[in-house]
């Protein structure tokens, strides 16, 4: 697992809802690497907010693939702020990706 935490300096960590993602991958298939850098992409670029991504290997940790009911890789799971979300794929789609993640009326109004 590997964990990814963004505090921006100057940011109001009390003030903000923190966005906390996992990502599940299968391994370091071109596949796996091409979600890692388009999701870190995607954060970087929109979420002005902090941010906690974990990136799960499901071939390392099948029980936490299990427990959270995985059954395609990748897979993006948005746990907060609620509701729960998902995108499967590489995440290639950059407006699908924020849709999902409820990001994009955020964008929209240059939130």
């Amino acid at each position: 697992m590997t964990r990814t935490t963004n505090s921006k300096p100057g940011s109001h960590t009390d003030k903000a809802e923190r966005y906390v993602l996992r990502l599940y991958v299968a391994g370091t298939t071109a596949r796996s690497m091409v979600a890692i850098d388009n999701l870190r992409k995607i954060c970087d670029k929109h979420l002005h907010d902090p941010y906690d991504l974990e990136v799960i290997d499901i071939y390392q940790h099948p029980e936490i693939a299990g427990k959270a009911q995985i059954i395609a890789a990748p897979t993006l799971v948005k746990l907060a702020p609620g509701p729960v979300s998902r995108v499967i794929g590489d995440l290639s789609n950059e407006e699908k990706v924020l849709f999902v993640l409820n990001i994009a009326s955020q964008v929209a109004y240059g939130s």
